[in-house]
């Protein structure tokens, strides 16, 4: 059994400060704020699924991939859920945030303000054109689309829904929530078996 990692304790965090994380310890960085995530199963599920709807009509020089960091500035280095970026950066991490189309979010009981909030203004002032919310939380799984305003370096919100999902940003890509909804439904169902 080995000991959890103790981490050096600081008021704010940069990138240059990373390198004295361990190398398998995975982290984010948003406004000078070290994240340690721990995703559920279930978490991890819908975002291999959101993945998978993605890589259906993905162009051949692009890559959908999950759980990648983006460097962005130096206070901050997210790793989005599920992220489409240029293939030509397929062996590296972290990737630079300018190559990067879209990033998902699946919100967690502990990162709805961080996901809808601090994430948003990060990847909009970033300049990643399209951002989806993923919200798992509620009755009916809710996808939320924004896209930069016109010249602008903020998100403006293209669609909310819990039905099924059509877009063109990427590329033509269909969620059927009403099935991922009654998937979670489903695995939820079998924990107390």
């Amino acid at each position: 059994m080995t000991a959890a990692p103790i981490l050096p304790e600081r008021h704010e965090w940069t990138v240059d400060d990373l390198g004295d994380l361990p190398k398998d310890l995975p982290y984010e960085l948003i406004n000078g704020r070290l994240i340690v995530p721990s995703p559920t199963a279930l978490h991890q599920d819908l975002c291999v699924r959101l993945l998978l709807a993605l890589e259906v009509n993905c162009p051949p020089d692009f890559l959908v991939t999950i759980d990648l960091s983006m460097r962005v500035d130096r206070r901050n280095e997210p790793r989005p859920d599920v992220v489409v970026i240029r293939r030509k950066h397929a062996g590296r991490s972290p990737v630079p945030i300018e190559d990067t189309l879209l990033a998902v979010e699946v919100v967690s009981p502990t990162s709805h303000f961080r996901d809808l909030y601090d994430k948003a203004r990060v990847y909009a002032r970033a300049g990643v054109a399209s951002y989806w919310v993923v919200d798992p939380q509620h009755e009916r799984i809710a996808l939320t689309e924004y896209t930069l305003g016109g010249g602008t370096r903020e998100y403006e919100q293209v669609t909310h829904t819990e039905d099924l999902f059509v877009t063109e940003r990427p590329w033509k890509v269909s969620v059927d929530l009403p099935a991922l909804t009654a998937r979670r439904n489903d695995l939820l169902a079998g924990e107390g078996e």
